[in-house]
């Protein structure tokens, strides 16, 4: 059986001191903490560069059918981020500068349809990272770099602690499908290793398969993700509990 593809490192880099010369001119600007704040402890907060109607203000990463996507006020003052973005030929669906601070984690959780073969993906583009950061994808941990470009199937179980001393800023981008992205994605993986994921991939059986995989791991950073996973199973099973009672 094919393996599924859950994430690519393209073979192509962007230039760490002009993402970085953007990324100043907007540290000062209206950062806005992520909505999902059930989700993270710390500091986690978004700046948009491609939203609903072009507004500043809107960081939502699931724009509707009818929603019209446009540049906003502050892509236009960073000339790199746009020539970066501009580089995917496709529909861009949103585009966010994400900062995650120092100390700062987000939970173990799945995002909905934002795999290659649900039609649109995920992008990421490290500007500022450090050693000491974890991204945990399905049991496997990623070391993304500035200026390198991943995709992320983040429909899968996924996660992130920064527990070094300087803030994780990513540029996050979701496009939508189209021929230019399957030449591009195609000629990393096979087509048919994008396949959408079983249903019982949030399952607790399947988060002891995490948790068991995380137990080989010598990073310090397993056991607090083995902890997470934990609560989710605890979480789960009370919830069928009261769904019976109910």
């Amino acid at each position: 059986m094919l393996k599924s593809t859950k994430y690519l490192k393209f073979p192509f880099q962007f230039n760490k001191e002009k993402l970085t010369h953007d990324l100043s001119l907007v540290l000062e600007g209206n950062w806005i903490p992520h909505f999902n704040t059930g989700g993270y402890q710390g500091d986690w907060k978004a700046i948009s560069l491609y939203a609903e109607n072009g507004e500043d203000a809107n960081i939502f990463a699931h724009p509707t059918a009818n929603s019209v996507i446009s540049e906003t006020s502050i892509l236009k003052e960073c000339l790199y981020f746009k020539e970066v973005i501009d580089s995917f030929k496709c529909t861009i669906l949103t585009a966010r500068i994400l900062r995650l601070g120092v100390g700062a984690e987000i939970k173990p959780h799945r995002d909905h349809e934002l795999g290659y073969e649900d039609g649109t993906f995920r992008l990421h583009i490290p500007i500022v990272t450090n050693s000491d950061v974890h991204f945990v994808l399905d049991g496997t941990e990623l070391t993304m770099l500035p200026g390198e470009c991943w995709y992320t199937n983040v429909n899968y179980v996924h996660s992130v602690i920064n527990s070094g001393q300087t803030d994780r800023v990513h540029l996050v981008i979701d496009g939508e499908r189209n021929e230019w992205s399957d030449q591009l994605f195609f000629s990393q993986a096979p087509k048919e290793s994008f396949q959408p994921i079983p249903k019982e991939t949030d399952s607790p059986e399947t988060m002891k398969k995490i948790i068991e995989q995380l137990k080989y791991s010598n990073e310090p950073i397993a056991q607090q993700l083995i902890r997470d996973l934990q609560q989710k199973i605890t979480e789960f099973n009370e919830n069928n509990i009261q769904k019976n009672i109910n």
